[in-house]
């Protein structure tokens, strides 16, 4: 919390003047060129970079990485000054969001009843904090995102800044994100007086504010305002919030702003645990208000009378808290009766600390289980959205983490991982009881997979009294294409026959209205034969495959004016009618424009090399064999990232100090979600030496990229004897 506060406003001007460029609701200014810029601007021929050693302290921001490994980190801000201080132009480029924010139906704004998910989790910043991934056995990852809406990443920092992985998880199924400012204690309320003392002063904090979601591509703020505040600062709260509000709605379009039910209007600290007279003054100043936890079915009813919620009703998320804390309805397995309560009432809902499946276990590697189990419970509750998205449309169910990485079936790299910028759209997840003894069960399993980490695992029983039972994996809207290749790899158990049957509409139905049943088509698509010339050209661009018992099936699809609403495999039996177990392992589905088969694929161009730290093995002695030598540097290159899944990054030792050493192979050294990587802790020859780095795109369809259109950039280092080492 701030242990200092500015205690005039022409401290807070001063700090506004010097970030003067970024105030919102004007245009950025030019500032100083930054190192990304003007490792940009190098020549063409920059590729081939000459380094001297040098192994002064690394001067990278300390809350951005590593001490000491120099690896990029994701964290909050602390206090007022911090926040105040805050500039764009050294912002950490590795905490930008990449994935722009995809629709989905019905859209927010016309959601009646929406859900958000507050996140606080162990104090935040865990495993997440890694912005490139880190080693984890068996960390927590949310996949249950066509439940939701809203992801709010809430911790006690006073600012707190999603993690990128985080964001662009939830951006690529369509839900938005929000980080937290929060005061509390003694501290926040001192804090508070500095900013809320004038108009002048509360600008410039909601510009700030408004600076870092725009900078870091998240859409907006839970304002949690936990102290008592003076009349003055309590007069000035809601223009506090308005301002905040229309800022961020003219800098981040469809950004929002919440308010947490803590502060009254006479400015006590006093939680109401309703939306009432006595705090609708910071209601009516932004998006939405987020109610407090000890909430009883009364208080909902008094909410649905009052006046003040009139035709706002799904701007008011009613809270909950998993953990069940005081006297609260509901909460842990018991959170779907909270839920219930609210729904009846048509409120949205506030999930806070849905961690608690991940937290309550001594056992972390059975979390998930609980987690499935959770959010089934909550299911009848919920609502599942369709992701509208053009073609390509695919995913090979990667929940974001693994205990190998996969890459068409086999293993890439044998140890566990976590990236949630590696999760890939996930499906919808059930499971339900058929007629007779028969029942269908649909999860995530890390056990094996087709791509990333995970694969979609159906299990079940045919009843007797069916041949088949339809798993419906997809509700979506994709505008198909008059010719379109939809592929499916997977993995069966023997006697049962696998095939898709999808779901059609006519594209040109409005999707901006709350309909949720749309006229539709049932197709099964037909296999394509191995000799069928599109069969051929798409395996002949993906090159040689060892499908290792998976099986890949491609069917094409000749519509017109036609869009993709829901996708469902079908697990037929092939024996006699009786029961009969099965499992199918999905490891991959793709629906593509065919024309796209015959694209060229892009070059990856403008490989740059900045903020290198040399970096010598103390334990290292004289004549040692052991390494000693150790390089870290940021790799940044130009590709249009929605056409990769991910970027391989290897490196190969070209020329150590010995003439005579040949060139060795190229070695992986990690995947990067966006056109940046921080290479960090590289083990390199000795002085002089020659590596190169090497960015191989991984493309989303598969298709394998020539080595001509990867990215090369060589490092050339010397050691400057004459600088003490």
């Amino acid at each position: 919390m701030a242990s200092t506060t500015l205690q005039n406003n022409n401290s807070l001007q001063g700090n506004q003047k010097e970030e003067g460029d970024n105030a919102a609701g004007g245009t950025l200014a030019k500032t100083e060129k930054n190192r990304l810029e003007s490792c940009f601007d190098e020549p063409k021929d920059s590729s081939k970079v000459h380094e001297v050693i040098n192994y002064a302290s690394s001067l990278l921001p300390a809350n951005d990485y590593d001490a000491e490994t120099t690896e990029p980190i994701s964290c909050g801000l602390q206090t007022l000054e911090e926040l105040l201080s805050w500039q764009r132009s050294k912002a950490s480029p590795f905490n930008v969001a990449t994935i722009p924010l995809a629709n989905r139906e019905p859209t927010l704004a016309i959601c009646l009843r929406r859900t958000l998910v507050s996140h606080d989790m162990m104090g935040g910043y865990l495993d997440d904090r890694f912005a490139q991934g880190t080693e984890s056995q068996a960390p927590y990852s949310f996949y249950h995102w066509q439940f939701i809406d809203i992801f709010n990443y809430f911790s006690h920092n006073m600012v707190t800044i999603p993690p990128a992985v985080w964001t662009n998880a939830a951006h690529k199924h369509g839900v938005i994100v929000l980080g937290t400012f929060i005061t509390e204690w003694t501290e926040g309320a001192t804090a508070c007086e500095a900013f809320l003392k004038g108009e002048e002063s509360y600008r410039i904090v909601a510009d700030k504010l408004v600076q870092i979601s725009h900078c870091y591509c998240f859409d907006g703020w839970l304002i949690n305002i936990e102290n008592t505040l003076s009349e003055v600062a309590v007069m000035n709260t809601p223009l506090f919030l308005r301002y905040l509000t229309e800022q961020m709605h003219e800098r981040v379009p469809g950004s929002m702003v919440l308010w947490y039910d803590s502060v009254l209007e006479n400015g006590q600290l006093e939680w109401q645990n309703e939306l009432n007279q006595a705090n609708r003054v910071f209601f009516d100043a932004c998006d939405g208000f987020f109610t407090n936890y000890n909430w009883t079915e009364q208080s909902l009813e008094r909410m649905r009378a009052y006046s003040g919620t009139k035709d706002r009703q799904a701007d008011i998320y009613v809270g909950v808290d998993v953990f069940a804390r005081g006297e609260v309805v509901g909460g842990m397995f018991n959170t779907n009766k909270a839920l219930e309560l609210i729904r009846k009432h048509n409120f949205s809902v506030a999930i806070f600390a849905p961690g608690w499946v991940y937290e309550s276990q001594r056992d972390k590697t059975h979390f998930r289980k609980d987690q499935d189990k959770f959010w089934a419970l909550l299911s009848d509750f919920l609502y599942v959205h369709r992701l509208t998205s053009p073609l390509p449309f695919i995913s090979s169910f990667c929940q974001g983490f693994g205990k190998v990485f996969y890459w068409r079936g086999q293993q890439e790299a044998k140890k566990s991982w976590f990236n949630l910028s590696a999760q890939e759209l996930q499906p919808v997840y059930c499971t339900k009881q058929l007629e007779g003894q028969g029942w269908l069960s649909s999860y995530g399993c890390p056990d094996d997979a087709w791509n990333g980490g995970c694969s979609l695992l159906l299990e079940g029983m045919i009843p007797a009294t069916l041949n088949k039972v339809c798993a419906r994996i997809f509700s979506i809207h994709v505008p198909l294409a008059s010719k379109t290749l939809v592929s499916l790899i997977y993995k069966a158990s023997t006697g049962i026959t696998v095939s898709l049957e999808l779901k059609t509409t006519d594209a040109n139905l409005c999707t901006h209205k709350e309909v949720q049943d749309f006229p539709s088509t049932s197709i099964s698509p037909l296999v394509l034969s191995e000799n069928n010339h599109l069969m051929r050209q798409f395996f002949q661009i993906c090159g040689p495959w060892n499908l290792n018992e998976w099986t890949i099936r491609c069917f094409q699809l000749e519509l017109h004016g036609c869009a993709l609403r829901e996708v469902c495999v079908n697990i037929q039996r092939e024996g006699q009618l009786q029961d009969t177990p099965f499992n199918c392992r999905i490891g991959e589905i793709m629906f593509l424009d065919a024309a796209s088969l015959q694209v060229p694929p892009e070059k990856v161009e403008s490989v740059c090399i900045y903020d290198v730290v040399w970096r010598r093995s103390v334990n290292a002695s004289p004549g040692s064999s052991s390494p000693s030598l150790y390089l870290s540097a940021t790799l940044r290159w130009r590709y249009p990232t929605q056409l990769v899944r991910y970027f391989r990054l290897y490196c190969q030792v070209l020329r150590g100090p010995d003439p005579q050493m040949l060139p060795s192979q190229m070695v992986l050294l990690g995947r990067a979600y966006s056109t940046l990587f921080r290479v960090t802790e590289l083990v390199v020859p000795e002085p002089p030496g020659l590596v190169q780095l090497v960015v191989q795109p991984v493309v989303r369809e598969g298709f394998l990229v020539p080595e001509s259109h990867w990215g090369r950039h060589n490092l050339n280092y010397t050691e400057d004897h004459g600088v003490a080492t």
